[in-house]
């Protein structure tokens, strides 16, 4: 059985939108709000994206490259510690058109269990709940695979799934495999995606950084169209809580 290039997973998300456009959209990313628990925060009426995945998968790392802002996720010097859900807000000429979540990181080995399952409670029940969540990124390191808690949250998503949710499995750190290692990675992660989207990521060498931005693009404007503005989705941004 041949296995396709890694690169070759694009096809047909290329067609979507052009590639510009979508990393300028990206690029408009800014921070909105910070929130420890789900009820403090805002009620937003567009679309709402989750970056979600352990400490250590690069998930900071992900977001930065991608909004092509060195600085605008946390990147906590101690893995685990980053204990918020961050806000920002996407869209051009202020006018906020879509929002990507950064939760908090899981599984790592140094923080204390009551700390990891108030985390856990806090991711489980916004991914539950969450009324304007419209897909979930999980990232993950292609050399570990999908661990337990990874299944576990796109256990805990499968309903939401079943309703509309999209996801994409981005496997990070792409850049420590050899492209035999990547497609053997791609393949067996796609059997295990249950529908899901999956793509190899690296942030230093800008591998698949167009292309999830036009997934994401495409997820956010189904209709290929620019959303009317809205205006109750951007005070908050005003007075971050930002620590």
């Amino acid at each position: 059985m041949t296995h396709a290039s890694p690169d070759t997973a694009a096809g047909k998300t290329q067609s979507l939108i052009d590639s510009k456009l979508a990393m300028g959209w990206m690029h408009t990313a800014r921070f909105f709000t910070t929130a420890a628990q789900l009820h403090q925060l805002p009620t937003v009426e567009v679309p709402e994206i989750a970056f979600v995945g352990r400490s250590n998968a690069g998930k900071s790392t992900c977001i930065n490259t991608l909004t092509q802002q060195k600085q605008l996720a946390f990147a906590s010097k101690k893995p685990g510690r980053t204990q918020h859900i961050n806000l920002f807000a996407l869209g051009k000429q202020g006018v906020t058109d879509a929002v990507l979540a950064d939760l908090p990181g899981y599984g790592y080995a140094a923080v204390s269990r009551s700390d990891k399952e108030r985390w856990q409670r806090v991711m489980l029940n916004y991914l539950i709940s969450r009324e304007s969540l419209t897909a979930v990124v999980l990232l993950c390191d292609p050399r570990l695979g999908l661990t337990e808690l990874d299944e576990a949250l796109l256990e805990a998503i499968r309903p939401r799934v079943e309703q509309g949710l999209r996801f994409l499995i981005l496997l990070t750190k792409a850049d420590k495999l050899t492209r035999a290692e990547q497609a053997k990675v791609l393949s067996i992660t796609r059997l295990n995606a249950g529908g899901g989207e999956v793509r190899m990521f690296s942030a230093l060498k800008k591998q698949g950084v167009d292309d999830v931005a036009q997934l994401l693009w495409h997820w956010c404007h189904p209709e290929g169209l620019q959303p009317a503005a809205v205006a109750d989705a951007t005070p908050a941004a005003e007075e971050p809580q930002q620590k």
